[in-house]
């Protein structure tokens, strides 16, 4: 038996529960690991919370990212006792994820753990800081130096926000961070940037062209909030967008991109190619520092997972949530 957040969906919606489970529970996988951290993100909150459909099928086990060490493996790749990595894949939402004390697993969706390092420090970074690391690979790919100047992160107080502006400061660029939080600039400030806008200023209708100003945007909020960044981009310029805190719709015209030629990239973490997410991660390990883990992140335990996923939703959580199993 093993304990595990547990998502049940009845006449009365959706309940999770942390429960005792049974091994032999466990779904289909090649690689069966004792799970030594995992994470909420926000697509768990939405799935233990039920507000929105995340979960596929039930009972499902949310959660996911985890790290942990192979108990049992089926792969040549892997070997007991090797520590791997999870980031996606549809875990936790189709096939049960991290937020459990064991999990079986498909080996194609995994990766070795960076040897630098814990799994506390990757579950720090989470499926969040892999996707504000793929942004900023995108926006290097396209040729954005620190020297063309100020890179625009939206969103920046939520765990994509956070490591996108504590990456891009490490690596030398200015960061403008833009939040709906101002009362914890301080924050923000402390992981690198050099200016704070209020949401305000990007999430209203604006003109397809605007005056520009950033060299490259990281954005993860979508609808007005990502028109008006693309709007104000400077001629040349590339935009990674990854989110939609702020919607799904994309209020935009094609000006910024035939006049100004802007490049829009889109980011998805979930179905990454192997190589890709193997580059990421190693590029995490040699940027970040255990400083950087401690000012983004908080510790809890299992436990304290469902309360939290709602404190999440509601706004109250502050960068990146750890779950140490």
């Amino acid at each position: 038996m093993f304990k595990a957040i547990l998502i049940n969906k009845d006449e009365h919606g959706y309940h999770a529960v942390l429960s005792d489970v049974d091994e032999q529970q466990l779904p289909a996988g090649d690689v069966t690991v004792n799970v030594l951290a995992s994470t909420i993100n926000y697509k768990d909150a939405l799935a233990i919370t039920g507000k929105a459909p995340v979960v596929r099928s039930f009972p499902m086990v949310p959660g996911i990212d985890l790290v942990g060490e192979v108990l049992q493996s089926d792969s040549a790749r892997f070997n007991v006792g090797d520590k791997v990595l999870l980031n996606g894949f549809g875990v936790g939402e189709r096939h049960w994820g991290g937020l459990a004390q064991k999990a079986r697993l498909d080996s194609s969706w995994l990766i070795s753990l960076p040897a630098s390092l814990t799994p506390e420090n990757a579950m720090a970074v989470g499926t969040a800081g892999y996707t504000a690391m793929l942004c900023v690979l995108a926006l290097q790919k396209h040729g954005i130096t620190p020297q063309h100047g100020e890179v625009l992160v939206t969103g920046a107080n939520g765990g994509v926000g956070s490591y996108a502006v504590r990456i891009l400061t490490k690596l030398g660029y200015q960061v403008v961070a833009a939040t709906g939080r101002p009362d914890e600039s301080a924050y923000l400030k402390k992981l690198g940037a050099v200016e704070i806008l209020p949401r305000s200023q990007l999430s209203e209708p604006g003109k397809p062209l605007q005056k520009e100003r950033w060299a490259a945007v990281v954005d993860c909020v979508g609808s007005h909030t990502l028109a008006n960044a693309c709007a104000s981009t400077r001629y040349g310029g590339a935009v990674a967008a990854c989110g939609l805190a702020q919607g799904m719709d994309f209020p935009s015209s094609v000006a910024p991109f035939i006049l100004r030629g802007v490049t829009l990239y889109g980011i998805d973490s979930v179905m990454r190619p192997l190589a890709d997410r193997v580059q990421a991660w190693q590029h995490l390990s040699e940027i970040l520092s255990p400083e950087d883990f401690n000012a983004i992140s908080q510790v809890i335990s299992l436990d304290e997972v469902i309360d939290t996923a709602s404190a999440l939703l509601a706004g109250k959580i502050q960068g990146r949530i750890i779950v140490k199993m």
